[in-house]
């Protein structure tokens, strides 16, 4: 009998122990995410590898926020995407942590889970996760500065392990992990809830003023043929989602540069043909999102042009300059006659598309 109280005693032991084990290493939850998009709108395309759960989603907005991320932990991504510019920044172009000046403008993150195409000219990242590498690893120009530091970047973040631990099962810190948890964070970056937002899809007539309502009209029209380039819900022709069945044209040369008349563009940057290596190419960006897109001065691949209304100018004349005449620019930058009025209208059109509550103002 004494052998069975002990025998019994012991069972009770070991479970208060681990009871107490339990509740003080990580419980490895996964919390599927719901998407903040209205209904109807189709789920942007996620990898099989990467799922969303809004864990994943919480440890990829730390790490967007570290400076330990970067080499001199002087910047993180955050200081090139600030989200009161719509994760944007206000300079013609970005600078590394260590002072290297980038050839171009930092892009808003705005709706890049839908998107088919990623960077300003660059038509094989496929996703995210690929994008995110080229900032962390890039070494002409240093971004981030990741290259060659692997090991003590990763050994600055060892208090992250319980955090990893929950999201993927395994408390080993390393960049598989961070680019995972970084692509969660910024696919999760959805806006829909501006004026236009309100008026197209939530029947709000008194949404949008009568101006922005001839400007939207003007946008869709053939007379400025805004729309071919910026098209569909998140106006961007370079989106991709089960509800959209073609592949469309991403890549546009605006007629901003031409300078040896034989369509070249400046600072060395020809844009997809660097990538391509096609001569036809030349000039090629992508278009972005126009969303938001009055937060996120200056403007262009190279941030030359300070202003919207600088914007609509150049493609109201059929570009800037010499690249009026670039052999290589769109069929859709024709030039159009525009009043004073006209343009007004679609300015307001444009400041429409901004979402407030997406930037927290």
């Amino acid at each position: 009998m004494l052998c069975l109280t002990k025998f019994f005693s012991l069972l009770l032991i070991c479970a208060a122990v681990m009871v107490v084990t339990t509740a003080c290493s990580p419980q490895k939850v996964s919390t599927p995410y719901k998407w903040n998009i209205p209904a109807g709108f189709p789920a942007p395309n996620v990898p099989v590898d990467n799922p969303m759960t809004v864990e994943k989603v919480a440890l990829g907005e730390r790490l967007f926020n570290d400076l330990r991320l970067s080499i001199n932990q002087q910047q993180s991504c955050a200081s090139c995407h600030l989200k009161a510019f719509a994760f944007a920044e206000p300079k013609k172009t970005s600078v590394g942590t260590t002072g290297e000046v980038l050839k171009r403008n930092s892009m808003a993150l705005v709706n890049v889970a839908y998107n088919g195409s990623f960077t300003w000219a660059h038509d094989a990242l496929g996703k995210v996760e690929n994008q995110i590498l080229i900032p962390l690893f890039n070494e002409a120009p240093i971004e981030m500065g990741v290259t060659g530091n692997e090991a003590e970047i990763l050994a600055r973040l060892q208090d992250y392990a319980t955090e990893i631990e929950i999201v993927f099962a395994s408390n080993e810190i390393n960049f598989d992990h961070i680019v995972k948890a970084l692509a969660s964070y910024v696919r999760s970056l959805t806006s829909f809830n501006s004026n236009f937002d309100r008026y197209a899809y939530f029947n709000e007539d008194e949404a949008l003023s009568d101006s922005a309502i001839r400007g939207m009209d003007l946008f869709f029209s053939e007379k400025l043929e805004c729309f071919h380039c910026h098209g569909g819900f998140n106006f961007t022709q370079s989106s991709k989602h089960a509800m959209q069945k073609l592949d469309l044209v991403s890549f546009h040369n605006t007629g901003l540069y031409d300078i040896d008349g034989e369509g070249s563009y400046a600072n060395g940057d020809q844009g997809l043909a660097d990538i391509t290596f096609n001569p036809k190419h030349r000039g090629k960006f992508r278009a972005p999102t126009l969303r938001n897109i009055m937060l996120t001065a200056p403007f262009m691949h190279d941030g030359s042009v300070a202003t919207m209304s600088e914007v609509i100018d150049i493609y109201a004349a059929g570009g800037r300059g010499n690249g009026v005449n670039n052999p290589l620019k769109s069929p859709f930058v024709q030039g159009f006659d525009i009043t004073d009025e006209e343009k007004q209208d679609l300015l307001n059109f444009l400041e429409s598309l901004t979402d407030y509550e997406f930037v927290g103002q």
